[in-house]
């Protein structure tokens, strides 16, 4: 096995969908625990498999739940939850408890945060920042959803410090608001001409509903500015390592091929490239079952030649053998991180 499989503090998986990327990850964090680090394996993949292929309850979307004792190693897996890493987030947050209660009321708030554009990938970072800043294990390793939504995940730090800094919060904050109008909103919005616009475009009580989120939220700021920064900081941080798991076969190169590309040009940190799912050479026979596999694994060969031509030199790719039934355990997943520690780089 490359020994930068598991070289660095924080491991972000990504890949594409279908690819196994979840179970790898899982199988890295097992085996990361076995040579003794404490390890938190985490993830904001909607799909939520990782908690099937650790046997996990829902207890893990409020805090890490044990997986694995290895002394002095150990495994902990954690599910995002954004509505409640949100809620959370303000109660921590927010100056006291009265400005949490009107946040958590806001009905804007209640109906809509928690499915708004780009809101899992700004909770996944905080409960990143969450975990780091705790400083209670050795390697976090990091499950993302498909490609192109974790990209999402990696320019969320600088969408969040944007988004402090937007003119819609700016509109929001304007110390107009703060005069002799302060007690209806609805003056306030039309004196400055857009009453009669936002009627026809998206309804009053919904834009009353947003500037006063706005309003409420304006305490915490500061904190998502800092904490956006300190996390774009981690994402690139020379302990922090990116593997990219890829499909086989030449139709999965190019999206391999994007994923590095956007790596390379915002300068994160790339691990061996790990091809998964490879189909394996059946050997000699002409048997309609051996004839099949025999197609698939000349497929698989091109597209690895394909990429090893594709990336530039000294990156590694490491081609993971497919097995006839997925890990579903724990004693599946450690023979899968065994398979992938004799799998020697190509």
């Amino acid at each position: 096995m490359s020994a930068a499989l598991l070289d660095g503090r924080l491991i972000v998986v990504v890949g594409g969908g279908g690819v196994g990327k979840t179970t790898l990850a899982a199988a890295l964090a097992l085996g990361s625990a076995k040579a003794g680090q404490r390890t938190l394996v985490m993830t904001f993949d909607p799909s939520m498999r990782l908690k099937d292929a650790l046997g996990v309850g829902d207890a893990a979307r409020d805090a890490p739940v044990r997986v694995l004792d290895a002394p002095p190693g150990c495994l902990d897996a954690a599910l995002l939850d954004v509505k409640r890493t949100f809620d959370q987030l303000v109660r921590t947050h927010a100056p006291d408890p009265a400005a949490a209660e009107r946040i958590l009321g806001n009905r804007f708030y209640r109906d809509m945060a928690g499915n708004l554009a780009g809101i899992l990938e700004y909770m996944a970072m905080e409960r990143l920042f969450e975990m780091q800043a705790e400083g209670g294990y050795d390697r976090i390793i990091l499950d993302t959803p498909p490609t192109r939504q974790a990209m999402d995940f990696l320019q969320a730090p600088q969408r969040m410090m944007n988004l402090v800094d937007s003119k819609a919060i700016a509109f929001a904050m304007d110390p107009y608001w703060d005069g002799a109008a302060s007690r209806n909103f609805a003056f306030r919005i039309a004196a400055r001409g857009a009453m009669e616009l936002s009627d026809r475009l998206i309804g009053r009580h919904f834009l009353l509903d947003v500037v006063e989120f706005i309003r409420a939220f304006a305490p915490l700021f500061a904190g998502f500015r800092s904490r956006a920064a300190a996390v774009g900081e981690l994402l690139q941080a020379e302990g922090t390592r990116f593997l990219l798991v890829a499909g086989p076969g030449p139709e999965r190169v190019p999206d391999a091929m994007f994923f590095l590309r956007k790596l390379a040009e915002t300068g994160h940190r790339l691990g061996p490239v790990l091809v998964n799912l490879v189909a394996p050479d059946p050997g000699p026979g002409e048997e309609p079952g051996r004839r099949l596999l025999r197609f698939l694994a000349e497929r698989d060969q091109r597209g690895l030649t394909q990429l090893r031509g594709l990336l530039a030199g000294g990156q590694e790719i490491l081609p993971v053998a497919l097995e006839a039934a997925p890990p579903g355990d724990l004693r599946s997943l450690g023979k899968l991180f065994a398979r992938l520690d004799r799998t020697r780089p190509l």
